[in-house]
């Protein structure tokens, strides 16, 4: 069924698709606007004319720049999925990879690097940018809970540790190292994790 068939079916009408595209414009512009020019170019005004939307159209969706950036960056990096592989290792390299290629789409690194830096600021609204973080974290989270539940990650290990510990590691890399995540990155990680949360044979 397409989105034009479920707006039809359930009363919303056609507007639907539109707004869907303009959501998409909008997110897309800010992407651009920082991979080209960097965080500073974000402004409403830019925004609203490289997608080419009236500014009342966007702050009906979101309130203040913040929250736009907040949307582009979960528009690239945002919540997974990971289906039971029946190993821990092979879930953990799936969320590694996955977000290894989201961080390589151009603009990624430096969005991310500004919602940080915004995060950081005096008066930042730390549970907008802690829940933000939380759902990009919640699969990590979600596979070392399913691994303890299957008896192939241990017991007792960190689960929050754990998390961040797998974050960092692609984050730092590109944010902090100025450095392309890779494969060979992901498989060091997926090794050095799995050794250290794996259960006792």
């Amino acid at each position: 069924m397409t989105v034009e068939q479920v707006g039809r079916g359930n009363g919303r009408g056609p507007g639907r698709p539109r707004e869907e595209r303009v959501t998409r414009a909008v997110l897309d512009a800010v992407v651009e606007l920082v991979a080209e020019q960097g965080m500073g170019a974000v402004t409403m005004d830019a925004v609203a004319a490289r997608a080419g939307v009236s500014k009342p159209s966007m702050y009906r969706r979101w309130a203040t720049k913040r929250d736009l950036v907040i949307a582009a960056a979960e528009s690239r990096v945002g919540a997974l999925s990971v289906p039971d592989m029946g190993d821990f290792r092979a879930e953990l390299r799936a969320v590694l990879t996955a977000r290894m290629e989201a961080y390589r789409t151009p603009g990624v690194d430096r969005l991310l690097a500004g919602v940080m830096a915004a995060a950081a600021e005096p008066g930042a609204e730390r549970g907008t940018y802690g829940a933000y973080t939380a759902r990009v974290t919640s699969e990590t989270r979600h596979i070392l809970e399913r691994g303890i539940a299957r008896g192939d990650v241990r017991a007792d290990v960190d689960v929050d540790a754990a998390v961040t510990l797998v974050a960092a590691s692609l984050v730092f890399r590109m944010v902090g190292e100025q450095r392309q995540p890779d494969p060979r990155l992901v498989e060091s990680v997926v090794e050095l994790v799995g050794r250290a949360v794996a259960a006792q044979p």
